[in-house]
């Protein structure tokens, strides 16, 4: 279901993406607002799910997470028990930062990120341990060129 948005919620939800850290008093001064309008609108957007939850973004670099990979994956398995058995794999594996099933030659593709190549291959090989896995492309990330969680509302 979409929601509809006016300018002081899309005002709100701009500052809770940018930095949600900000205390109600001062997301209504930035907006021009006070706080309990504010306080009301994200308890409803809340309610709604339109707010999911609030979390911190790490550097992965300073935490030693300096690789990331692009991983395709093509399989010659579409039965509910081999997609069971894949989404299981990758949603216990921490390293499986995101995870899409796409339309076209590649079946999914995963955002993995490890400290290094060999961090990697590990990875790979506890993973098509669990699954059997027709193709597997890695595609090394050599420099992040922008990466954001801020949705365009």
């Amino acid at each position: 279901m979409v929601f509809s948005l006016d300018d002081l919620d899309r005002k709100i939800l701009g500052e809770l993406q940018r930095d949600a850290s900000q205390s109600l008093d001062e997301i209504a001064k930035i907006i021009g607002s006070s706080k309990t309008p504010v306080w009301n609108r994200i308890r409803k957007m809340r309610e709604r799910g339109l707010i999911e939850h609030q979390t911190v973004i790490l550097n992965p670099d300073k935490l030693g997470l300096e690789a990331c990979f692009f991983v395709l994956v093509r399989t010659n398995e579409h039965e509910a028990q081999w997609q069971n058995r894949f989404l299981a794999a990758i949603q216990n594996r921490p390293e499986v930062l995101e995870a899409y099933r796409l339309a076209g030659d590649i079946d999914y593709i995963l955002k993995v990120r490890v400290e290094n190549a060999r961090a990697y291959d590990k990875f790979y090989q506890a993973l098509i341990s669990e699954v059997h896995i027709y193709n597997v492309t890695a595609l090394l990330a050599m420099e992040e060129i922008k990466a954001t969680t801020i949705l365009p509302v």
